[in-house]
Order: C-alpha cells, then sequence, then structure tokens
C-alpha cells in the first residue's frame, strides 16, 4: 500500500514537471481543458468548472464567464491570455490536482495520449 502511494507521487511529479506553468503570459484557446483549473472561457480570460456556452436541459439556459444566460454568448475572441488572478487561482488548482496523485496521463495503443481523473470524493 505505502508503495502504491510512492507511485502516484512519483507519477504525479513526472506529469507536473512536463506540464507548463499557468501565467498572465499563456495564452489559450476558448473551450481549453486544463485538468484542476477546468475550462478557460476565452472572451473572460479565466478558467470555469463548465465549457463555454454549456447548455443546461433542465435550466433551460447556457453557461458562460462564471454566470448563466438564456442565450449563449457571443464573441469574436477565441484566444487570450487569462488575468493574473486567474493564472494563480489555476495554476494552484491544477498543481494541486497533480501532486494530489488523483490525475495520471498515460499512453497507449490507439491514441498518442490520454489521460484520466479520478475522483476521491
Amino acid at each position: 500500500m505505502l508503495l502504491g502511494g510512492a507511485s502516484a507521487g512519483a507519477i504525479a511529479a513526472a506529469v507536473l514537471a512536463t506540464e507548463s506553468r499557468v501565467t498572465p503570459e499563456s495564452y489559450y484557446t476558448n473551450d481549453y481543458h486544463l485538468p484542476g483549473a477546468g475550462y478557460y472561457h476565452a472572451p473572460f480570460r479565466a478558467f470555469f468548472p463548465q465549457p463555454y456556452n454549456h447548455f443546461d436541459a433542465t435550466r433551460k439556459m447556457y453557461f458562460y464567464g462564471g454566470q448563466w444566460g438564456a442565450a449563449p454568448h457571443r464573441s469574436i475572441v477565441n484566444i487570450s491570455a487569462p488575468t493574473a488572478e486567474a493564472a494563480r487561482v489555476a495554476e494552484t488548482q491544477r498543481t494541486d490536482l497533480l501532486s494530489s496523485g488523483a490525475y495520471y496521463q498515460r499512453s497507449g495503443f490507439g491514441r498518442t495520449s490520454d489521460s484520466h481523473f479520478s475522483s476521491s470524493s
């Protein structure tokens, strides 16, 4: 059991070392998913738990920029850099997830890479 925990920590450390840090100088396309931080909404320059313009059939509303609206948000912005605060929060969330050992990156047949998220909650 102790060996498994050490292995998970080593895997997380290896993944963390290969990932780029989130900074205000990092550019992301709209809806880019960053494990631990969420989906990047380029017009709002921050990460959120739902994809940009996610439609919730129960609410009959669209999610964008941390809010719900009756219609999808429209913007010509499809790439941007996060604000300093959004970058700090995203980097903290990403680092916390990777160091927890709940996120593993792997490769195998059929794809060049894949990932898996395991929630312990």
